[in-house]
């Protein structure tokens, strides 16, 4: 199985923390974002990685070069215009080929031992995809997942508005009492993902959306499976999470 990482944007909400650096190249205890990423994954047995670059490339090919100094094997594909996570992905399409891969937005951290639960889930049946989940999350700056019995993924809504939540409630997707199940933001795909990234239309948000091709391979057919992410999750979204890190990272 190989790897891929999500690191082209920016990080608007850092301010002028990422005036110079993108998002995953801000410092954790002394180590870029992407670093300790890396690390977890190269423990994991995950060492052929590809990194989807935009913003300030040069920063993080600089410091990772071909990544044998984390025993990994690293490549670069540039995304020239931010325009979502939907479409990201296929330009790893031929480092994929016909591999499976972990797929994580750039400034997710977790712990090392995530990744190994990811893949034996994702083994443990004729999946096309898996996604993970996390709780108490608001789902308003994300999205929210709904699993059926065997918890395999029945749809996902991305950022679903006030309005929108109201309605799964009173349709019953959201239920008094039940988790409220949060993206987590890694995956893990078959190269069948890259059908139906190919058809995607911008969402009305103006973006290519992963979640969007995510529910197209439900409506085909194809079964994902879902994992709540024990232990630490971390969304590095603003100053004040990269702050509490700095604190508490090995903590949870």
């Amino acid at each position: 199985m190989k790897a891929m990482i999500l690191a082209a944007g920016k990080g608007t909400r850092m301010r002028e923390l990422t005036d110079a650096l993108p998002k995953p190249m801000l410092k954790v205890h002394g180590q870029p974002i992407l670093e300790h990423m890396l690390q977890g994954l190269a423990a994991s047995g995950l060492r052929e990685i590809s990194i989807i670059t935009g913003y300030r490339s040069e920063s993080i090919e600089s410091y990772f070069h071909n990544g044998s100094r984390w025993g990994v094997s690293i490549s670069y594909a540039l995304q020239e215009v931010q325009d979502g996570t939907g479409k990201a992905p296929e330009l790893a399409r031929d480092f994929i080929g016909s591999d499976s891969f972990l797929l994580t937005y750039g400034d997710i951290l977790v712990r090392p031992e995530t990744y190994r639960q990811m893949t034996d889930r994702f083994r443990q049946g004729e999946f096309s995809g898996l996604v993970t989940v996390t709780r108490g999350e608001d789902v308003t700056k994300g999205g929210v997942n709904f699993f059926d019995s065997e918890f395999c993924l029945r749809r996902i809504i991305e950022k679903p508005s006030p309005a929108q939540i109201e309605t799964l409630r009173s349709q019953g997707w959201l239920r008094p009492n039940l988790p409220v199940w949060y993206n987590a933001g890694i995956y893990i795909f078959r190269p069948s993902l890259f059908e139906f990234t190919s058809k995607l239309a911008k969402s009305p948000r103006g973006e290519y959306e992963l979640p969007d091709a995510i529910n197209a391979m439900l409506e085909a057919g194809h079964r994902i499976a879902g994992l709540e992410i024990e232990g630490r999750w971390v969304d590095v979204r603003d100053p004040e999470v990269l702050a509490t890190l700095e604190r508490d990272f090995f903590v949870g």
